[in-house]
């Protein structure tokens, strides 16, 4: 298995009503967290949020609002996940996106990557992820979709 690279696009998928869909890991039940994933080899970082949110929702991103936030985080990675990295690699850059839907939609999960799904309001959304970078992705949301 080829090594990912330590840079990844987090993808806050939500509705008009701020509701958020948080995903189950397979790889580690209980945790829950939005979208995300590693970029691939000649990747732009838009490609690789398209990509990401397709494989692991089955949503055509084309036909709702995708917006780049600007946003990177810097992190260590979790030492758990630390082997699917070239050797040496503490950090990765992620790169935070929003998808904006008209409402809740039906999800098609990626069952080698997720158990189940749900849609919860943004606050208790940001309660529920694992992750401190995707909560705080979360806790920007009313800001973030007044000006998408």
């Amino acid at each position: 298995m080829p090594y990912k690279q330590p840079v990844s696009a987090l993808v806050v998928i939500y509705t008009s009503e701020l509701e958020v869909l948080l995903l189950e890991r397979a790889d580690h039940p209980g945790y829950w967290q939005s979208v995300t994933g590693s970029q691939d080899e000649n990747e732009n970082l838009r490609e690789t949020a398209i990509r990401e949110a397709f494989e692991e929702t089955g949503l055509e991103t084309s036909r709702y609002t995708l917006t780049d936030w600007q946003v990177q985080n810097v992190y260590e990675i979790y030492s758990v996940w630390q082997h699917r990295y070239p050797p040496g690699t503490t950090h990765n850059t992620e790169h935070v996106f929003g998808l904006e839907l008209p409402g809740r939609l039906p999800i098609q999960l990626s069952p080698r990557e997720h158990l189940s799904y749900m849609w919860l309001p943004w606050r208790e959304a940001a309660k529920k992820v694992f992750s401190p970078s995707n909560r705080a992705a979360i806790l920007q949301l009313p800001e973030r979709a007044r000006h998408a």
